[in-house]
């Protein structure tokens, strides 16, 4: 009689699949698409919570001047592009270079519309449903997408008998 699989992965498992299954840059797009996946849904829910005046959060301004968010998204784009221009090949290569580069791209989608000097849309109801509910299933698709060697992997080790050598 065989043992009984868990129906869920232990964390050394996932840690296990990520380094078997995926290279460097399979690995490097799962950290953007985590990183604009997991800012673009901090950042509406912070500013959902700054327009509803709850929580700790509250608008940056400098001089009376509101600082929007895609101004630190371009910020974090231009610094990966320096460790792209002059970096090591293992500084490129590094997780969180990618997910600065996920997140600046996140914060810098969620105000297109201000980049764009377009009217203020950025809270009209129609306005902001359609790209919250876009946007967010785009992130988590691709997300997935990206995260399919692994999820691939785990679900090969919940069948019985199933080997653990990496598919590469």
């Amino acid at each position: 009689m065989t043992a009984a699989v868990p129906a869920v992965p232990t964390v050394d498992e996932v840690r296990t699949a990520y380094r078997d299954e995926l290279g460097p840059s399979e690995k490097a797009a799962l950290s953007s698409w985590l990183g604009f996946t997991v800012t673009f849904a901090a950042v509406r829910s912070i500013t959902y919570a700054i327009r509803d005046g709850r929580g700790p959060f509250r608008n940056l301004s400098v001089g009376g001047a509101h600082l929007h968010h895609y101004m630190w998204g371009i910020g974090m784009l231009a610094g990966v592009g320096a460790v792209a221009v002059r970096g090591t090949d293992r500084a490129r290569r590094h997780p969180l270079v990618g997910a600065a580069y996920g997140s600046g791209l996140a914060l810098i989608v969620d105000e297109f519309a201000l980049l764009l000097d377009l009217k203020d849309v950025y809270w009209t109801k129609q306005g902001r449903i359609s790209v919250d509910l876009g946007v967010g299933v785009v992130a988590l698709g691709g997300t997935a997408f990206a995260a399919l060697p692994i999820l691939r992997r785990l679900v090969r080790n919940r069948r019985p008998g199933a080997q653990t050598s990496p598919r590469r």
